[in-house]
Formats: C-alpha cells, structure tokens, sequence
C-alpha cells in the first residue's frame, strides 16, 4: 500500500511558487523550498527527482493551469468586452488584487535554466495570443490586435510591480478596470453579453 502524501499537491505548489516569487529561480535554495513547503530535502527529491529545475516546471504547469481559468472568459463569453472584464476579475484574484508579484517575472531572472525561461516564456505568449483573439474579436485589424495584446500584458506586468515597489495595489486596480478599453475600445460595464 503506498503511503498518503504529507502535503497536497496544490499546497506544495503553491509553497514552492511563492519562494520563485520572492527569490527568483537562481535564490531560491533548496533550504528555502524545504522551509516553505514543511517537506526534507529528501522529501522534495522523491516528489520531485530531477531537482530544482522539476519543481520550476512544476510551478510554471501549475500557472498554466490558472492562466487556463483567467483566459477562458475570452472564448467563452461571445461579448468581447465582457469576456475581457471577466478576464480581468480572475487576473486580479490570482494576484491577489496586485499583492503578489508574477512567478512568469522572477522565473526568469538570471541564473534560471533555458528549459525554465522558454515554458515561462510560452505561457506569456499564450496569454498574449488570447487576448490578441479577443482584441480581433472586437474589430481591431492583426497588427493593432497584437499591439492591444502586448500593451495589456506591459499594463499588467508593470503595475505587479509598481504596486509592489510602492506599496499601492491602486495602481494595479487602475490596470485591471483599463483593460476592456485597451484590449476591445469599450468600457466593458454595460455590456455583459452572454456564456457560449
């Protein structure tokens, strides 16, 4: 019979994510990630036997699934506008209303492993790809749709750490309820439109 795991898959992620968070991948000590998740080293080599590198991976699958969640309003929901304000609700509950700084940032830091860079590199091109989806949806031609889409990520990204650098979620408040007007022209609130 095997043995029940001490600690939940989704908890040890979440444990493992929140030390990339705050230290990067190169930081980020095998002694910090066996503090964090209450696991021995030992323990943390059999859940995860190729290292640090296997639970960086971990990680980034485990955002991929919540990137997953966030995006799906875009398909989801036929009103563009509405579907970008949906997107925009869960982006703010996954960061916790501009609390947490994105793992995809300091992921990717100096010192992080290639294979590590390009997963955190194609989850960002996932998102960027949806939201360009949604923007076409809306009416913008390819090339002003794609430039929606980055500059929503830029928005995004950079009030994470504004709001971090100057202790004011506000300035990630302002990014999120801007993003129905950046991505789709429109102001997203009374337009609601309706589940597919």
């Amino acid at each position: 019979m095997s043995r029940t795991a001490s600690v939940d898959d989704r908890a040890l992620l979440a444990s493992l994510a929140a030390v990339f968070r705050a230290q990067g991948y190169s930081g980020a000590s095998l002694a910090a990630l066996s503090d964090a998740t209450g696991l021995q080293k030992a323990s943390l080599y059999h859940r995860f036997p190729g290292g640090k590198p296997a639970m960086a991976a971990a990680v980034l699958s485990d955002v991929g699934r919540t990137f997953a969640e966030v995006l799906e309003p875009l398909t989801a929901i036929e009103s563009p506008a509405a579907a970008v304000a949906e997107m925009a609700r869960r982006v703010s509950s996954a960061y916790a209303d501009g609390r947490v700084g994105c793992v995809l940032d300091t992921m990717t830091l100096e010192g992080a492993p290639t294979a590590v860079k390009d997963q955190a590199a194609g989850l960002a091109r996932h998102w960027i790809d949806a939201m360009t989806q949604v923007a076409a949806r809306s009416g913008a031609d390819e090339e002003e749709a794609a430039r929606r889409a980055r500059s929503a990520l830029v928005s995004i990204e950079g009030a994470l750490v504004v709001s971090r650098v100057l202790g004011e979620p506000s300035e990630f408040d302002r990014a999120i309820e801007a993003l129905p007007a950046l991505l789709t022209g429109t102001t997203g609130e009374t337009d609601r439109g309706t589940a597919r």
